[in-house]
């Protein structure tokens, strides 16, 4: 069964860059047809699906977050990174990485695997 785990800062100052890792165990993340996401809930609003790695190495973003994200890989490490630049305050949200079957861009829990979530926090 696999399992996610993601890793990095609790809290980041604004204009800074942040950087979230999420360890995957289980199964590769070159396994063909899954694509890792990188998904956010701010406090008190609805999840936000951010991007995705895909099998292959491409990649898709949100719109609205295209400017300011980047999603690479380690396939030696079985890890995948979000790089997410010049955080404001609106930026904090809990981070989540998972993982689905296809490029369905959901942000449904009942749908793939996901990791337990990180917080994080954008202040001076």
């Amino acid at each position: 069964q696999v399992q996610l785990q993601e890793s990095g800062p609790g809290l980041v100052k604004p204009s800074q860059t942040l950087s979230l890792t999420c360890t995957v165990s289980g199964g590769s993340i070159t396994t063909d047809y899954f694509y890792w996401n990188w998904i956010r809930q701010p406090p008190g609003k609805a999840l936000e699906w951010i991007g995705y790695i895909s099998y292959s190495g491409s990649t898709d973003y949100s719109p609205s977050l295209k400017s300011r994200t980047s999603i690479s890989r380690d396939t030696s490490k079985n890890q995948f990174t979000l790089q997410l630049n010049s955080m404001t305050p609106e930026d904090t949200a809990v981070y989540y990485c998972a993982r689905f079957f296809g490029p369905i861009k959901t942000t449904q829990r009942d749908i793939g695997s996901w990791g337990q979530g990180t917080q994080v926090t954008v202040s001076s």
